[in-house]
């Protein structure tokens, strides 16, 4: 079994392709005997895609569990909620500009 890592916007694609679906694990994997290089652009270096069980880091977003893929993913310090006051992560928040489109997206919304 090869694990990949598809991004949500293309999962139907690989499953179109044979790959399924690992619940336990939460990603999509190529099956024992299936060719693997339809799959190449899923497969990160060193032939699977990180894991949980890997020690890598995994995150999820809170609606579905979906992996948490792109640019702007950032790692907190501790479990919070990012949308509640923090002082431990606070700086951190703020150094990323995120506190602040919080912010403007806050007043945009309160507008309304």
């Amino acid at each position: 079994m090869i694990l990949l890592k598809v991004p949500y916007a293309e999962k139907d694609e690989a499953k179109a392709l044979g790959a399924r679906w690992n619940p336990t694990r939460k990603c999509w994997y190529v099956p024992d005997g299936k060719d693997a290089e339809p799959f190449a652009r899923w497969i990160a270096a060193g032939g699977a895609a990180p894991s949980a069980d890997a020690g890598a880091p995994v995150s999820r977003d809170a609606h579905g569990a979906k992996p948490v893929i792109g640019k702007n993913y950032l790692e907190l310090p501790h479990a919070c909620n990012p949308f509640e006051e923090c002082a431990e992560c606070r700086p951190t928040l703020a150094e990323s500009g995120w506190l602040e489109a919080h912010q403007a997206v806050r007043k945009l919304l309160a507008g309304l």
